[in-house]
């Protein structure tokens, strides 16, 4: 992209960025994007499709950090398991908290609050399906390892992974201060880790 364009396509998105954070998807208008930007609509859709398309271009890069950051979080306990026997307590999602999300907290907070009306509006439910669903593939994998794993449905792993979440990110939604966002993180943690590590048997 020229030079010219990406300084224009910058000034977009941080336009979009207002205008989605001030008035939510639905609401947004892009006559409203193009004024904060100063570009004609015909120059405005020179960056993106549509509505759609500008809003996904603001929060798709978070959630890519996200999932990639999830692959990585289950194949590192696949591999130790698999490969090295090695049954210690790894990372977790307070982790993820810390390294992806709070330093891109206005992103996720755009995402988790702005976003009715697009395929990302149930974000946080999609999130905690993810989560189960990862969870149950590992589960087996613990149990041929011999640690003493509690039998446990995908209903009452959907409800922990429901709870966990939301106390993840009520603090993002609520937009608290970073420091307090993180005594809530440290809270969760010591709230929550013993849970875990007794249900997965370590």
């Amino acid at each position: 992209m020229p030079k010219d364009k990406s300084a224009s396509h910058a000034r977009v998105l941080a336009a979009a960025r207002e205008e989605f954070l001030t008035y939510g998807f639905e609401k947004a208008s892009m006559r409203r994007v193009g004024e904060r930007c100063g570009l004609t609509a015909a120059g405005l859709y020179r960056h993106c499709r549509d509505k759609a398309d500008l809003f996904d271009l603001l929060v798709a890069p978070a959630i890519r950090q996200l999932n990639t950051w999830m692959e990585d979080h289950l194949a590192r306990y696949l591999t130790a398991v698999r490969e090295d026997g090695a049954l210690q307590w790894q990372d977790s999602w307070i982790d993820m908290m810390r390294e992806v999300v709070y330093p891109n907290v206005e992103d996720y907070y755009l995402l988790l609050t702005c976003s009715s009306g697009t395929k990302y509006e149930s974000f946080l439910h999609d999130l905690t399906q993810a989560a189960q669903e990862r969870t149950l593939q590992y589960l087996p994998v613990l149990r041929e390892k011999g640690l003493a794993v509690r039998e446990i449905s995908p209903s009452e792993l959907h409800l922990l992974f429901s709870a966990y979440v939301t106390a993840l990110f009520e603090p993002v939604i609520h937009r608290y201060p970073l420091d307090e966002s993180m005594r809530c993180l440290e809270t969760v943690e010591a709230f929550f880790l013993p849970g875990w590590k007794t249900l997965f048997g370590f």
